[in-house]
């Protein structure tokens, strides 16, 4: 067999492993190891299998992963959600959907800050659905707005998304968090207006809220100030090149539990509960990841991306056609497994192809985390309609999911604008130079 077709049934393998129960880490590390072994040889498998860990853990570029982690915790356990919520609901909230817009314009806050999806969903979650619940909101409409809203925290920087694709593509993580600020902006007033308009339509299934007076607005407004002002340094910092960003991250951290600590909402009790989530996380990415990249030595050998970028160049395809087409293989791959193990298996088969393409790296992996976004609440793993199906009591999923799809559906319209015009996301970025 060519090494070509040994790759791709490495591939095969790996997806029939993690169909049959197999963590992502580990299915990669098997086959990763099994398939290096029989294209090279087994002394120089377990070389690659010795290295990689050791490599992985003593990079310090890795380390602002698990201290964005640690940021989202502290938010988390520190309670700053509910100042967030307040401060955007004392905003929109008399408006048609305007709590549903409220919990976009929150969680698109705690974005800024915070490099998970889930933390956002289940910070912003726990405040705005209750409210959602009271003031007679569509259940589909509230959940999806918490599940879909969550999303756009890998999409507006810090993004954990972003420091994996960085690292792996050699690609300027500054520039990609950078990028991902206009798109994050854009598409969180694309959700709250499909809210508006549907509310406009229906006033039924998201009534306006009660009315707030100036002064209730500028209370809202001073207790967000200090979150406010800790993502003007992170984000403003990483702009203007004062620090890297695990740099940020740190900062980013520190700030937030002196934050907490001066507002007396962090304890020791949800000190230890930020540790032992970061911990937990941390662990469960770095296996990812080590299989991750033993499984990319094995692609390497194989010759898949060089093989691939070969045969759609004798197509003759237009790009965008091929750009089309790796939208889709995201979109069917984002119903059967995790966001994670997506963008690790993928990247090393897609990003040399994109480049052959004349694409550029940092457009690209924004259209990576869009098209993530959607996988994460597209059924059946849909991570983030699960994250709300826990705390959203007694609403079946079967809602939850049909809530999502007009919010998947203006996803979609916005990865063909951005395949359209690139600019939109590039030109940020250019303005460093």
């Amino acid at each position: 067999m060519s090494p070509f077709t040994i790759g791709v049934m490495g591939v095969a393998v790996v997806l029939l492993l993690m169909a049959c129960g197999l963590p992502i880490g580990f299915a990669m590390v098997l086959v990763g190891f099994a398939g290096f072994a029989y294209m090279v040889n087994v002394t120089a498998a377990i070389h690659v299998v010795g290295t990689v860990p050791y490599a992985l853990i003593s990079n310090y570029d890795w380390i602002v992963l698990p201290l964005f982690f640690f940021l989202a915790a502290i938010l988390f356990v520190g309670g700053l959600g509910r100042s967030m919520f307040k401060l955007a609901y004392n905003y929109l909230g008399r408006l048609p959907g305007g709590l549903a817009m409220a919990t976009i314009g929150a969680i698109s806050i705690f974005s800024a800050i915070s490099g998970s999806s889930i933390a956002a969903a289940i910070t912003i979650g726990t405040i705005a659905l209750p409210e959602m619940k009271a003031h007679q909101y569509d259940d589909s409409l509230a959940t999806a707005a918490v599940a879909a809203g969550g999303t756009l925290d890998i999409l507006i920087p810090p993004s954990s998304i972003f420091v994996i694709y960085g690292i792996i593509t050699e690609t300027s993580i500054v520039k990609l968090f950078v990028a991902g600020i206009v798109p994050g902006v854009i598409l969180s007033l694309l959700f709250m207006s499909m809210i508006y308009i549907r509310a406009r339509l229906n006033p039924a299934i998201a009534p306006p809220g009660p009315g707030t007076s100036f002064r209730e607005k500028l209370a809202a407004t001073g207790e967000c100030v200090d979150v406010v002002a800790l993502i003007a340094l992170v984000l403003g910092g990483l702009i203007i090149g004062w620090f890297t960003p695990t740099e940020a991250a740190g900062i980013g951290t520190f700030g937030a539990i002196v934050a907490s600590l001066i507002r007396r909402r962090l304890h020791w009790k949800g000190f230890k509960e930020a540790i032992r989530d970061t911990v937990q996380n941390t662990g469960m990415v770095f296996m990812v990841l080590i299989g991750a990249l033993i499984m990319n030595a094995f692609l390497a050998v194989s010759r898949i991306p060089m093989e691939l970028a070969s045969i759609v160049s004798s197509f003759g395809l237009p790009p965008t056609l091929v750009m089309g087409l790796i939208v889709v293989v995201y979109l069917i791959l984002g119903c059967f497994i995790d966001t994670m193990s997506m963008v690790l298996l993928t990247i090393p088969i897609f990003f040399p192809l994109v480049k052959e393409l004349g694409y550029d790296p940092i457009w690209f992996g924004v259209i990576v985390v869009l098209v993530v976004e959607m996988a994460m609440v597209t059924p059946p793993v849909g991570m983030n309609v699960w994250v709300v199906y826990g705390i959203a009591k007694g609403v079946p999923m079967e809602v939850i999911f049909k809530g999502v799809l007009p919010f998947v559906l203006v996803e979609i319209i916005f990865v063909i604008l951005l395949i359209a015009f690139p600019q939109i996301v590039l030109f940020l970025p250019e303005l460093m130079k």
